[in-house]
Protein backbone atom coordinates (compact mmCIF):
# COMPACT_ATOMS: atom_id res chain seq x y z
CA UNK A 1 0.00 0.00 0.00
CA UNK A 2 1.19 3.51 -0.81
CA UNK A 3 2.14 5.84 2.04
CA UNK A 4 0.05 8.97 1.66
CA UNK A 5 -0.23 11.94 4.00
CA UNK A 6 -3.03 14.47 4.15
CA UNK A 7 -3.53 17.39 6.48
CA UNK A 8 -4.56 21.03 6.32
CA UNK A 9 -5.86 24.17 7.97
CA UNK A 10 -8.86 26.48 7.81
CA UNK A 11 -8.03 29.84 6.19
CA UNK A 12 -9.53 32.12 8.84
CA UNK A 13 -6.31 34.04 9.49
CA UNK A 14 -2.55 33.78 9.49
CA UNK A 15 -1.14 30.64 11.09
CA UNK A 16 0.25 30.86 14.61
CA UNK A 17 2.86 29.03 16.66
CA UNK A 18 0.22 26.58 17.90
CA UNK A 19 -0.30 25.41 14.32
CA UNK A 20 3.46 25.20 13.90
CA UNK A 21 4.33 22.97 16.85
CA UNK A 22 1.04 21.06 16.71
CA UNK A 23 1.31 19.87 13.13
CA UNK A 24 3.08 22.14 10.63
CA UNK A 25 6.64 21.55 11.81
CA UNK A 26 6.02 17.81 11.74
CA UNK A 27 4.62 17.98 8.22
CA UNK A 28 7.82 19.56 6.96
CA UNK A 29 9.94 16.95 8.74
CA UNK A 30 7.86 14.12 7.25
CA UNK A 31 7.93 15.71 3.80
CA UNK A 32 11.70 15.90 3.86
CA UNK A 33 12.14 12.23 4.82
CA UNK A 34 11.08 11.19 1.33
CA UNK A 35 9.15 8.28 2.88
CA UNK A 36 5.78 9.21 1.35
CA UNK A 37 4.49 8.42 -2.11
CA UNK A 38 2.21 11.45 -1.99
CA UNK A 39 1.60 14.36 0.38
CA UNK A 40 -1.52 16.51 0.16
CA UNK A 41 -1.77 19.76 2.13
CA UNK A 42 -5.24 21.29 2.01
CA UNK A 43 -6.40 24.85 2.59
CA UNK A 44 -9.86 24.01 3.96
CA UNK A 45 -11.84 27.01 2.72
CA UNK A 46 -15.13 25.12 2.35
CA UNK A 47 -14.87 24.01 5.96
CA UNK A 48 -14.05 27.56 7.05
CA UNK A 49 -17.26 28.75 5.41
CA UNK A 50 -19.35 26.53 7.70
CA UNK A 51 -19.05 29.19 10.42
CA UNK A 52 -18.13 32.15 8.20
CA UNK A 53 -20.90 31.92 5.60
CA UNK A 54 -21.82 35.57 6.17
CA UNK A 55 -18.22 36.69 5.68
CA UNK A 56 -16.78 34.84 2.67
CA UNK A 57 -14.31 37.66 2.05
CA UNK A 58 -12.53 36.74 5.29
CA UNK A 59 -11.95 33.24 3.97
CA UNK A 60 -11.06 34.46 0.48
CA UNK A 61 -8.40 36.89 1.74
CA UNK A 62 -6.80 34.38 4.09
CA UNK A 63 -6.17 31.64 1.53
CA UNK A 64 -3.01 33.41 0.40
CA UNK A 65 -1.97 34.03 4.03
CA UNK A 66 -2.08 30.31 4.80
CA UNK A 67 -0.30 29.40 1.56
CA UNK A 68 2.49 31.84 2.36
CA UNK A 69 2.84 30.45 5.88
CA UNK A 70 2.96 26.90 4.52
CA UNK A 71 5.81 27.58 2.12
CA UNK A 72 7.64 29.89 4.52
CA UNK A 73 7.74 27.02 7.02
CA UNK A 74 9.26 24.71 4.44
CA UNK A 75 6.41 22.95 2.66
CA UNK A 76 7.77 22.49 -0.85
CA UNK A 77 5.36 22.39 -3.84
CA UNK A 78 7.83 20.05 -5.54
CA UNK A 79 7.37 17.52 -2.74
CA UNK A 80 3.86 18.26 -1.43
CA UNK A 81 0.63 19.05 -3.26
CA UNK A 82 -0.84 22.29 -1.90
CA UNK A 83 -4.49 22.72 -2.87
CA UNK A 84 -7.74 24.53 -2.06
CA UNK A 85 -10.59 22.38 -0.76
CA UNK A 86 -13.43 24.09 -2.66
CA UNK A 87 -11.66 23.50 -5.97
CA UNK A 88 -12.14 19.75 -5.54
CA UNK A 89 -15.93 19.29 -5.92
CA UNK A 90 -15.69 15.52 -5.44
CA UNK A 91 -15.17 16.15 -1.73
CA UNK A 92 -18.69 17.55 -1.40
CA UNK A 93 -20.20 14.54 -3.14
CA UNK A 94 -18.31 12.10 -0.94
CA UNK A 95 -19.50 14.00 2.15
CA UNK A 96 -23.10 13.62 1.00
CA UNK A 97 -22.80 9.84 0.65
CA UNK A 98 -21.03 9.50 4.01
CA UNK A 99 -23.83 11.41 5.76
CA UNK A 100 -26.00 8.33 5.41
CA UNK A 101 -23.52 6.35 7.51
CA UNK A 102 -23.50 8.65 10.56
CA UNK A 103 -26.28 9.40 13.04
CA UNK A 104 -27.11 12.80 14.49
CA UNK A 105 -26.56 11.47 18.00
CA UNK A 106 -23.05 10.30 17.07
CA UNK A 107 -22.14 13.76 15.78
CA UNK A 108 -23.52 15.29 18.96
CA UNK A 109 -21.19 13.12 21.02
CA UNK A 110 -18.06 14.24 19.17
CA UNK A 111 -16.03 16.14 21.83
CA UNK A 112 -14.36 18.45 19.31
CA UNK A 113 -17.69 19.41 17.76
CA UNK A 114 -19.21 20.00 21.20
CA UNK A 115 -16.38 22.28 22.33
CA UNK A 116 -16.31 24.19 19.04
CA UNK A 117 -20.09 24.74 19.16
CA UNK A 118 -19.79 26.05 22.71
CA UNK A 119 -16.87 28.33 21.83
CA UNK A 120 -18.84 29.88 18.95
CA UNK A 121 -22.11 30.16 20.94
CA UNK A 122 -23.89 27.99 18.38
CA UNK A 123 -25.93 26.08 20.97
CA UNK A 124 -29.25 27.57 19.85
CA UNK A 125 -28.64 27.66 16.09
CA UNK A 126 -25.96 25.36 14.72
CA UNK A 127 -25.31 25.67 10.98
CA UNK A 128 -25.79 22.23 9.43
CA UNK A 129 -22.50 22.47 7.57
CA UNK A 130 -20.62 23.17 10.79
CA UNK A 131 -22.39 20.37 12.63
CA UNK A 132 -21.43 17.86 9.95
CA UNK A 133 -17.85 18.94 9.41
CA UNK A 134 -16.46 15.68 10.87
CA UNK A 135 -18.10 14.00 7.88
CA UNK A 136 -16.54 16.53 5.51
CA UNK A 137 -13.18 15.85 7.13
CA UNK A 138 -13.67 12.12 6.55
CA UNK A 139 -14.30 12.86 2.88
CA UNK A 140 -11.11 14.91 2.66
CA UNK A 141 -9.01 12.15 4.21
CA UNK A 142 -10.49 9.21 2.32
CA UNK A 143 -10.60 10.99 -1.05
CA UNK A 144 -6.81 10.86 -1.14
CA UNK A 145 -6.54 7.45 0.54
CA UNK A 146 -4.44 9.02 3.27
CA UNK A 147 -2.64 6.50 5.45
CA UNK A 148 -1.21 9.13 7.81
CA UNK A 149 -2.80 12.33 9.14
CA UNK A 150 -0.55 14.49 11.36
CA UNK A 151 -2.75 16.63 13.63
CA UNK A 152 -2.94 18.16 17.07
CA UNK A 153 -4.51 16.35 20.01
CA UNK A 154 -7.81 18.24 19.66
CA UNK A 155 -8.40 16.54 16.31
CA UNK A 156 -8.27 12.99 17.64
CA UNK A 157 -12.08 12.67 17.90
CA UNK A 158 -12.36 13.73 14.26
CA UNK A 159 -9.97 11.01 13.14
CA UNK A 160 -11.83 8.45 15.20
CA UNK A 161 -15.03 9.48 13.43
CA UNK A 162 -13.30 9.08 10.07
CA UNK A 163 -12.24 5.56 11.03
CA UNK A 164 -15.84 4.73 11.96
CA UNK A 165 -17.06 5.97 8.58
CA UNK A 166 -14.40 3.90 6.80
CA UNK A 167 -15.40 0.77 8.74
CA UNK A 168 -19.10 1.35 8.10
CA UNK A 169 -18.63 2.01 4.38
CA UNK A 170 -16.38 -1.00 3.86
CA UNK A 171 -18.69 -3.31 5.82
CA UNK A 172 -21.74 -2.23 3.78
CA UNK A 173 -20.24 -1.80 0.32
CA UNK A 174 -17.02 -3.83 0.36
CA UNK A 175 -13.37 -2.88 0.94
CA UNK A 176 -12.98 0.47 -0.79
CA UNK A 177 -11.76 3.14 1.62
CA UNK A 178 -8.39 3.29 3.41
CA UNK A 179 -8.28 3.69 7.18
CA UNK A 180 -5.97 6.53 8.24
CA UNK A 181 -3.51 6.54 11.11
CA UNK A 182 -3.37 9.61 13.34
CA UNK A 183 0.09 11.03 13.97
CA UNK A 184 0.33 13.20 17.09
CA UNK A 185 3.23 15.47 18.08
CA UNK A 186 5.88 13.50 19.95
CA UNK A 187 6.37 16.36 22.43
CA UNK A 188 3.56 16.63 25.01
CA UNK A 189 3.86 20.43 25.12
CA UNK A 190 3.08 20.52 21.39
CA UNK A 191 -0.17 18.57 21.75
CA UNK A 192 -2.09 21.75 22.47
CA UNK A 193 -0.03 24.87 22.98
CA UNK A 194 -1.88 27.30 25.28
CA UNK A 195 -2.51 30.93 24.46
CA UNK A 196 -0.16 33.58 25.83
CA UNK A 197 -2.83 34.33 28.46
CA UNK A 198 -2.62 30.77 29.80
CA UNK A 199 -5.97 29.70 28.36
CA UNK A 200 -6.05 26.13 27.16
CA UNK A 201 -6.73 27.01 23.53
CA UNK A 202 -4.68 29.34 21.38
CA UNK A 203 -7.19 31.02 19.12
CA UNK A 204 -7.25 33.88 16.65
CA UNK A 205 -10.68 34.89 17.93
CA UNK A 206 -9.39 35.07 21.52
CA UNK A 207 -6.45 37.26 20.49
CA UNK A 208 -3.96 35.16 22.44
CA UNK A 209 -1.78 34.02 19.53
CA UNK A 210 1.75 34.58 18.38
CA UNK A 211 1.65 34.48 14.59
CA UNK A 212 4.41 32.92 12.54
CA UNK A 213 4.82 36.12 10.53
CA UNK A 214 4.87 38.57 13.44
CA UNK A 215 7.57 41.22 13.65
CA UNK A 216 10.25 40.89 16.37
CA UNK A 217 8.91 43.73 18.54
CA UNK A 218 5.38 42.26 18.52
CA UNK A 219 6.71 38.85 19.52
CA UNK A 220 8.71 40.41 22.35
CA UNK A 221 5.66 42.31 23.69
CA UNK A 222 3.57 39.15 23.69
CA UNK A 223 6.24 37.05 25.37
CA UNK A 224 6.76 39.66 28.09
CA UNK A 225 2.98 39.71 28.73
CA UNK A 226 2.77 35.92 29.10
CA UNK A 227 1.02 34.23 31.98
CA UNK A 228 3.39 32.58 34.47
CA UNK A 229 2.95 31.48 38.10
CA UNK A 230 0.74 34.06 39.90
CA UNK A 231 2.23 33.00 43.24
CA UNK A 232 5.81 33.65 42.12
CA UNK A 233 5.79 37.22 43.39
CA UNK A 234 9.39 37.66 44.48
CA UNK A 235 12.47 36.29 42.74
CA UNK A 236 13.42 34.24 45.80
CA UNK A 237 9.98 32.56 45.91
CA UNK A 238 9.76 28.97 44.62
CA UNK A 239 8.00 28.89 41.27
CA UNK A 240 5.59 26.35 39.82
CA UNK A 241 5.88 24.88 36.33
CA UNK A 242 2.33 23.60 36.18
CA UNK A 243 0.19 25.90 34.07
CA UNK A 244 3.17 28.19 33.54
CA UNK A 245 2.85 29.25 29.90
CA UNK A 246 6.46 30.40 29.54
CA UNK A 247 7.85 26.99 30.43
CA UNK A 248 5.26 25.24 28.25
CA UNK A 249 6.54 27.28 25.29
CA UNK A 250 10.13 26.45 26.19
CA UNK A 251 9.19 22.75 26.23
CA UNK A 252 7.76 23.17 22.73
CA UNK A 253 10.49 25.31 21.15
CA UNK A 254 13.74 25.10 23.09
CA UNK A 255 16.73 23.25 21.68
CA UNK A 256 20.01 22.48 23.49
CA UNK A 257 22.02 24.89 21.35
CA UNK A 258 19.91 27.83 22.49
CA UNK A 259 21.35 27.57 26.01
CA UNK A 260 24.88 27.88 24.70
CA UNK A 261 23.86 30.89 22.62
CA UNK A 262 21.45 32.75 24.89
CA UNK A 263 21.76 31.40 28.46
CA UNK A 264 25.18 29.72 28.89
CA UNK A 265 24.97 29.67 32.71
CA UNK A 266 22.49 26.80 32.40
CA UNK A 267 23.26 23.41 30.90
CA UNK A 268 19.76 22.60 29.73
CA UNK A 269 16.05 23.18 30.29
CA UNK A 270 15.90 20.77 33.22
CA UNK A 271 18.49 22.83 35.07
CA UNK A 272 16.59 26.05 34.36
CA UNK A 273 13.35 24.49 35.61
CA UNK A 274 15.00 23.23 38.79
CA UNK A 275 16.32 26.70 39.60
CA UNK A 276 12.90 28.24 39.03
CA UNK A 277 11.22 25.65 41.25
CA UNK A 278 13.57 26.12 44.19
CA UNK A 279 13.46 29.93 43.93
CA UNK A 280 15.97 32.59 42.99
CA UNK A 281 15.06 32.88 39.30
CA UNK A 282 12.85 35.75 38.09
CA UNK A 283 10.12 35.47 35.50
CA UNK A 284 11.62 38.23 33.33
CA UNK A 285 14.90 36.38 32.91
CA UNK A 286 13.02 33.30 31.72
CA UNK A 287 10.85 35.44 29.43
CA UNK A 288 13.91 37.10 27.90
CA UNK A 289 15.31 33.65 27.15
CA UNK A 290 12.02 32.51 25.61
CA UNK A 291 11.92 35.65 23.48
CA UNK A 292 15.40 34.87 22.14
CA UNK A 293 14.34 31.29 21.40
CA UNK A 294 11.19 32.34 19.55
CA UNK A 295 13.02 35.03 17.60
CA UNK A 296 15.59 32.44 16.47
CA UNK A 297 12.85 29.98 15.46
CA UNK A 298 10.59 32.45 13.66
CA UNK A 299 13.09 34.76 11.95
CA UNK A 300 13.86 32.35 9.05
CA UNK A 301 10.12 31.76 8.53
CA UNK A 302 9.39 35.49 8.46
CA UNK A 303 12.26 36.16 6.03
CA UNK A 304 11.13 33.42 3.60
CA UNK A 305 7.56 34.68 3.77
CA UNK A 306 8.58 38.21 2.81
CA UNK A 307 10.46 36.81 -0.16
CA UNK A 308 7.44 34.79 -1.29
CA UNK A 309 5.19 37.84 -0.96
CA UNK A 310 7.09 39.47 -3.83
CA UNK A 311 5.42 37.16 -6.37
CA UNK A 312 1.84 36.46 -5.27
CA UNK A 313 0.67 35.33 -8.77
CA UNK A 314 3.27 32.53 -8.58
CA UNK A 315 1.79 31.37 -5.26
CA UNK A 316 -1.71 31.26 -6.75
CA UNK A 317 -0.34 29.29 -9.71
CA UNK A 318 1.10 26.72 -7.28
CA UNK A 319 -2.32 26.41 -5.65
CA UNK A 320 -4.05 26.11 -9.05
CA UNK A 321 -1.79 23.30 -10.21
CA UNK A 322 -2.05 21.56 -6.84
CA UNK A 323 -5.85 21.78 -6.92
CA UNK A 324 -5.94 20.27 -10.41
CA UNK A 325 -3.81 17.33 -9.28
CA UNK A 326 -5.90 16.86 -6.13
CA UNK A 327 -9.10 16.93 -8.17
CA UNK A 328 -7.89 14.09 -10.41
CA UNK A 329 -6.99 11.91 -7.41
CA UNK A 330 -10.32 12.59 -5.66
CA UNK A 331 -12.24 11.90 -8.89
CA UNK A 332 -10.71 8.41 -9.05
CA UNK A 333 -11.70 7.68 -5.44
CA UNK A 334 -15.22 8.95 -6.07
CA UNK A 335 -15.45 6.67 -9.10
CA UNK A 336 -14.51 3.69 -6.91
CA UNK A 337 -16.97 4.74 -4.19
CA UNK A 338 -19.85 5.03 -6.66
CA UNK A 339 -18.98 1.66 -8.17
CA UNK A 340 -19.00 0.07 -4.69
CA UNK A 341 -22.38 1.69 -3.96
CA UNK A 342 -23.76 0.47 -7.31
CA UNK A 343 -24.62 4.00 -8.46
CA UNK A 344 -22.22 4.10 -11.41
CA UNK A 345 -25.15 3.39 -13.73
CA UNK A 346 -23.69 4.45 -17.07
CA UNK A 347 -20.40 2.65 -16.50
CA UNK A 348 -22.12 -0.59 -15.47
CA UNK A 349 -22.45 -2.38 -18.80
CA UNK A 350 -23.63 -5.55 -17.07
CA UNK A 351 -26.57 -3.69 -15.52
CA UNK A 352 -27.54 -2.13 -18.84
CA UNK A 353 -27.31 -5.48 -20.65
CA UNK A 354 -29.29 -7.32 -17.96
CA UNK A 355 -32.03 -4.68 -17.98
CA UNK A 356 -32.19 -4.78 -21.78
CA UNK A 357 -32.52 -8.58 -21.73
CA UNK A 358 -35.19 -8.41 -19.04
CA UNK A 359 -37.39 -6.02 -20.94
CA UNK A 360 -36.82 -7.88 -24.20
CA UNK A 361 -37.94 -11.09 -22.51
CA UNK A 362 -41.00 -9.35 -21.07
CA UNK A 363 -41.90 -8.04 -24.50
CA UNK A 364 -41.54 -11.50 -26.07
CA UNK A 365 -44.12 -12.91 -23.66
Amino acid sequence: MKKIMLTGDRPTGRLHVGHYVGSLRRRVELQDTGDFDDIFIMIADAQALTDNADNPEKVRQNIIEVALDYMACGLDPEKSTLFIQSQVPELCELSFYYMNLVTVSRLQRNPTVKSEIQMRNFEASIPVGFFTYPISQAADITAFKATVVPVGEDQMPMLEQTKEIVHKFNSVYGETLVEPKILLPDNEACMRLPGIDGKAKMSKSLGNCIYLSEEPEDIKKKVFSMFTDPNHIRIEDPGSLEGNTVFTYLDAFCRPEYFLEFLPEYKDLDELKAHYQRGGLGDMKVKRFLNNVLQAELEPIRTRRKELQKDIPAVYEILRKGSEKAEKVAAQTLKEVKAAMKIDYFADEELIRAQAEKFAADAAE
